[in-house]
């Protein structure tokens, strides 16, 4: 019978015959796809050389339990019939 080499070579070949339009279309998208993991990598690289420098990301505080828009706490708001 077929070893799994052999299998592979045909599923692989039969892939080709059947996908022939889309072959360029997938290898092009492939290369982009490297392309950008491959800057994403150098860029990660360039940063972490870099001074470390700890992100402040400003922001506001809000206390669970009290509604945003009228500062009231829980139960405390108007009542609805």
């Amino acid at each position: 019978m077929f070893g799994m080499s052999e299998l592979a070579i045909i599923l692989i070949v039969v892939i080709a015959v059947l996908c022939a339009k889309k072959l360029p279309e997938l290898a092009r998208s492939a290369g982009k796809s490297a392309r950008i993991l491959k800057a994403e990598s150098r860029a990660m690289k360039d940063q972490d050389d870099g001074a470390a420098e700890p992100r402040v990301i400003q922001g506001e505080t809000v206390t669970p339990g009290t509604d945003e828009t009228t500062g009231q706490g829980q139960g405390q708001g108007t009542q609805r019939q």
